[in-house]
């Protein structure tokens, strides 16, 4: 990827941006603090104002008209953590109504507006005046720590070449889950780089969970909602499950009260875009009873999972299990981010009667497919390869590609018997 004379690495969200600037009147870009919503946005923007300095707050909430700059040749205008002031919504809504001019503002926003919120402040959803984007934090191809020899787009159209790539340790795998995809991490000592994302958990429990709400929440039982989410990082697990981790009760209106408790403390983790879930696949398969519903769990970004459990690269390394997981996390991660590239989707996939499984499914723009699985060992592929083979054998329309991305590998292939892909994630791009 490409790095400015001021350290700033391209992110993969900027085609789509500069697309959507293109065609609505604003573009809202949404996800969690520090992933570089504002770093971007400036680089496509021409004047900006923040809306975490107290001046310009209390300016816009008693008159919001005050903050637009007027000069149109200081289009766009980031109005960076607009969801400080709800009123601006309908504000730049209303100033794009004034115009046919297309790409008047970017309005950044690390939190959703709780539902009560937005019933009292915003009366309109924006529909063809703002478009909404989500940005994630930095994939491994962003950061640099891909080197892209081996495309999805390629994979698709059956132009992937066999590469030799070369290998990577496993404890630099470890340590990119410990360090994750925070852009002011990429540059951090070794030593240091599980200091952010405990911070970013640290935060969570003593600011963000009560901020902007009426409603006090319980620290201890956010943290113990926090771990439980990590211990179960790429699991499809129900909030049953959840909450025997985090309550105790002995009737079923105790239960109701719990789920009540967990929904609303998940509701903070989502609105916060702290957590992801990766829906189910369900289409052309023989049996469509029998496949599951559930969403797989998932943190934003893995190293929040390992700074709730307490993880370090050393840590991981003596427990190749719980790694394997936070492996899986990290490569769904980007792999999120790149079918948001292609404007695809991300799925996965459980048959509740067989237990065949498959990590990920990759649903691209025209419908077609891919499926694919994630190993952290070239000792696992031929299993993989078992499990793609047999979903290939139950579903009606097949997949375009079947890929196995794998932790540790020297070379992008293509399996000759069954014409599977065997990836490492260090070598993948869009």
């Amino acid at each position: 990827m490409n790095l400015d004379e001021k350290g700033y690495k391209t992110r993969l969200i900027e085609k789509r941006l500069k697309e959507y600037l293109s065609v609505f009147g604003a573009v809202s870009i949404e996800g969690p603090k520090w992933c570089g919503k504002t770093w971007t946005s400036l680089r496509h923007s021409k004047s900006e104002i923040y809306m975490d300095d107290d001046d310009v707050r209390e300016m816009a909430k008693l008159d919001v008209k005050s903050i637009f700059n007027k000069d149109p040749l200081k289009k766009p205008q980031l109005i960076d953590e607009w969801h400080l002031v709800p009123t601006i919504w309908d504000a730049v809504r209303r100033e794009c109504d004034k115009t046919s001019e297309k790409g008047n503002f970017i309005i950044t926003g690390s939190t959703t507006l709780p539902s009560k919120v937005i019933k009292e402040k915003v009366h309109h959803s924006g529909a063809g005046r703002i478009g909404r984007l989500n940005m994630y934090t930095m994939s491994l191809y962003e950061s640099g720590d891909s080197s892209g020899e081996a495309s999805l787009t390629k994979m698709l159209n059956n132009t992937q070449e066999t590469i030799n790539t070369g290998s990577v340790e496993i404890v630099q795998l470890a340590k990119l889950l410990i360090r994750g995809g925070w852009p002011a991490n990429i540059h951090i000592s070794e030593e240091k780089i599980g200091l952010i994302p405990k911070s970013y958990m640290d935060s969570i429990l003593n600011i963000d969970m009560n901020k902007e709400t009426e409603k006090r929440r319980d620290k201890n039982k956010m943290k113990m909602l926090l771990k439980s989410l990590a211990r179960n990082e790429s699991s499809v697990v129900g909030n049953k499950t959840i909450i025997k981790d985090i309550e105790e009760y002995e009737n079923w209106q105790e239960l109701l009260s719990s789920r009540d408790t967990v929904m609303d403390y998940l509701d903070v983790l989502d609105r916060l875009h702290l957590i992801e879930n990766q829906e189910a696949y369900s289409e052309n398969y023989r049996s469509p009873t029998r496949v599951g519903k559930s969403p797989k769990r998932h943190f934003t970004d893995p190293s929040l999972a390992c700074a709730c459990l307490g993880l370090t690269t050393e840590k991981l390394l003596k427990d190749l299990n719980t790694f394997g997981f936070m492996f899986e996390a990290l490569v769904e991660r980007d792999l999120r981010i790149y079918m948001d590239y292609l404007n695809g989707h991300l799925y996965h996939f459980r048959d509740n009667v067989t237990g065949l499984e498959v990590d990920s499914i990759l649903e691209f723009a025209d419908g077609e497919y891919a499926a694919v699985e994630i190993k952290l060992g070239y000792n696992q592929v031929e299993e993989a390869k078992k499990s793609l083979l047999s979903f290939y054998n139950n579903m009606i329309k097949k997949p375009s590609f079947m890929c196995i991305i794998v932790g540790k590998c020297p070379a992008v292939i293509k399996d000759k018997e069954t014409g599977i892909y065997i990836v490492p994630i260090t070598a993948l791009k869009p």
